[in-house]
């Protein structure tokens, strides 16, 4: 049997510094990009939580647009009929003044 190593010291070596700079500095860099991630998505569910708060207040207080937009639609007409209502009004006030005197 031999018993020669299958590969070269520096192998081991160059192994044992990976497993290293694997253990000491990747994994807690990994972890701490992903608690960042996790802490930018908590703060990002918040703001969409207020956000949907918000449009529900929005859509509340404008669902009566459409009462309005029919209100102006009848308005038009209401106030030619009004400004014909006014000048007869004109005529009879100047006729009734004029038998006054």
């Amino acid at each position: 049997m031999n018993d020669a190593p299958l590969f070269p010291p520096a192998v081991y070596t160059i192994w044992m510094v990976g497993l290293v700079l694997t253990f000491v500095l990747f994994i807690p860099l990994a972890l701490y990009f992903l608690h960042r991630t996790w802490a930018a998505a908590r703060g990002i569910r918040r703001y969409a939580e207020k956000a949907l708060a918000a449009a529900g207040g929005i859509a509340a207080n404008t669902q009566h647009i459409v009462a309005l937009d029919a209100t102006i639609g009848v308005a038009g007409p209401m106030l030619a009929t009004a400004g014909s209502v006014a000048s007869r009004l004109g005529t009879i006030a100047d006729v009734l003044e004029a038998r006054a005197q």
